[in-house]
């Protein structure tokens, strides 16, 4: 069953259980990959389908951060609460501890010794952490301090 079908089930199973919060988030992801569909003018791949959760999932944490900034926390929770049900779709995150090993071993694979390198670290990082769910902020943030 591909990722889509997972989702569109899961709404269903939401809508039987009436589960309103799991359900609004479902449909959300059920807008969004449809939306992309109509713009490519064919399915998505779960690749593709996976990106768009990883885009959907950032957008929250930003959210969540400029409500926490402006003394809004009860938006902030509902933006984190959307962030575990749309996570639940994803493939497991990588650990500090991966984020670290990678950013060494791309370092010593570009041979990079500046922040000048840091565009070419975090492509050979980013491609070293493929299949997993990865924040680039913190890639971004170890390969910076790396390179310091």
């Amino acid at each position: 069953m591909s990722l889509k079908d997972t989702i569109f089930e899961d709404m269903k199973t939401a809508m039987r259980a009436k589960e309103a919060d799991k359900l609004s988030v479902l449909r959300m992801i059920k807008a969004n990959i449809m939306n992309k569909e109509i713009d490519k003018k064919e399915p998505l791949t779960d690749e593709e389908i996976t990106k768009a959760l990883n885009t959907l999932v950032k957008q929250r944490r930003d959210s969540a951060e400029q409500y926490t900034n402006a003394g809004r926390d009860e938006l902030a929770e509902k933006e984190l609460a959307e962030i575990t049900y749309i996570e639940n779709y994803l493939p497991k995150a990588a650990s500090i501890e991966e984020i670290e090993t990678a950013v060494e071993e791309s370092v010593a694979e570009t041979g990079a010794n500046s922040m000048k390198d840091m565009g070419n670290v975090m492509k050979v990082t980013l491609a070293k952490l493929a299949g997993k769910t990865v924040d680039g902020k913190a890639v971004s943030e170890k390969v910076r301090a790396k390179l310091s």
